[in-house]
């Protein structure tokens, strides 16, 4: 008999997976003033609608200014679309 399992699998515990979901979460937001993308438009609904953990949120993130999709503001409240990550849409 197999062992019964109670942990569900975790969609976002990959971050290419999570950084994928951010950005298409980005695609879909109103820039804010002079094309920056909030840090708290996109981490709420990564949060608490697709049900990420904080570390998963932050592993995505951080993939995707790895892979030269998003640039972080150095303030860390918001960042910018790269031609890169401009290019995941077009």
């Amino acid at each position: 008999m197999a062992p019964l399992k109670y942990v569900f699998d975790r969609p976002y515990v990959d971050p290419g997976k999570a950084a994928r979901k951010i950005m298409e979460i980005a695609n879909g937001l109103e820039p804010y003033m002079d094309h920056r993308l909030l840090i708290e438009r996109l981490n709420e609904p990564m949060l608490f609608e697709f049900k990420a953990t904080p570390a998963e949120w932050n592993a995505g993130l951080d993939c995707a200014i790895e892979r030269g999709w998003l640039v972080l503001h150095e303030s860390g409240t918001y960042a910018r679309f790269t031609q890169a990550g401009m290019d995941l849409f077009a």
